[in-house]
């Protein structure tokens, strides 16, 4: 099963490789407002695939590498690549949302869909400890938070916002497919809902 994984994530750092090194490459592929609405949607897709230099690159996958076995594990190969690439997309598509009025508005990374996976995981393994001694639960929280820092700061070409997106893409297909879990594990599904909640919260009220 760590098979399916260490393809996901070989075949990421090769495109990623790519686009580091290829800044034509890396262009044609970004996720880039004014692009998607000219009608290059695959930019959606294929910006997950890119990151902005080889730290974000590796945080992202050796991030991937903790939380996915959990997932593979818990439901199949296929459901693990239906959530991620489905957070991808939902991370894609919020930051669409977000950014619909910002046609320069640029963005890569992986974060959407690991997020995802970060999620799903902690639905289904609470009580997961992170690098030893983090609560599941706590790396997420504030991984999310973090993402709002970066959203205010806007200091480089993450797509923070596609964190959120991702986060309630993993969130909702992994209770789709066990609903259950909302009974079972009431104060984590909130305490996930938490972040999410701000995030709108902070968009309303114009304080992004």
């Amino acid at each position: 099963m760590m098979v399916s994984i260490l393809v996901l994530i070989g075949v990421t750092v090769l495109i990623s490789y790519k686009g580091i090194k290829d800044g034509l490459f890396f262009n044609k592929n970004e996720f880039h407002i004014g692009s998607i609405q000219s009608g290059e949607q695959f930019r959606i897709l294929s910006s997950g695939f890119l990151h902005v230099d080889f730290q974000h690159l590796f945080f992202n996958m050796f991030t991937l590498y903790l939380f996915a076995p959990y997932v593979v594990y818990h439901f199949s190969t296929s459901y693990f690549l239906i959530i991620y690439l489905g957070s991808l997309l939902s991370g894609s598509l919020l930051t669409l949302y977000f950014h619909k009025n910002e046609n320069q508005y640029r963005a890569v990374g992986a974060s959407g869909a690991v997020t995802g996976i970060i999620y799903s995981a902690i639905l289904i393994e609470p009580i997961m400890y992170m690098y030893g001694f983090i609560p599941g639960y706590v790396f997420g929280f504030l991984y999310l938070l973090a993402s709002i820092y970066g959203m205010k700061t806007k200091r480089d070409n993450i797509g923070h916002v596609a964190h959120f997106g991702g986060a309630i893409g993993g969130f909702v297909i992994t209770l789709i497919r066990e609903p259950q879990i909302v009974a079972e594990q009431t104060v984590t599904v909130v305490a996930l809902l938490v972040p999410i909640i701000v995030l709108f919260f902070l968009e309303k009220t114009n304080k992004l």
